[in-house]
């Protein structure tokens, strides 16, 4: 199935491949998924390390917890995308 998602197998030389308006939505797919698994290791993550035990309400210390795994989360995420199109750019531009 990853076969079905690889960059490689939108494009044929021959122009017998996949139609390009479905490759582009097949790549928009793919880049949903991916964001929504990284959400869900980032969800686990976050729950395993400030979730002490389950109640019907999070408590203070809890909620805090929570809060700031996702601060961090955006933080570092926003960091990378930047460096990201930064190196981007610098290539661009030699």
């Amino acid at each position: 199935m990853s076969d079905l998602f690889d960059n490689n197998s939108y494009s044929d030389k021959d122009n017998k491949g996949i139609d390009p308006e479905l490759a582009e939505l097949l790549m928009v797919e793919k880049q949903k998924a991916q964001f929504t698994a990284q959400i869900h290791e980032f969800n686990d993550f976050c729950w395993d390390k400030c979730v002490d035990k389950p109640g019907s309400k999070l408590d203070g210390r809890t909620e805090t917890c929570i809060n700031n795994c996702v601060d961090r989360f955006i933080d570092v995420s926003l960091f990378v995308t930047n460096r990201f199109a930064q190196l981007i750019q610098n290539s661009i531009g030699k």
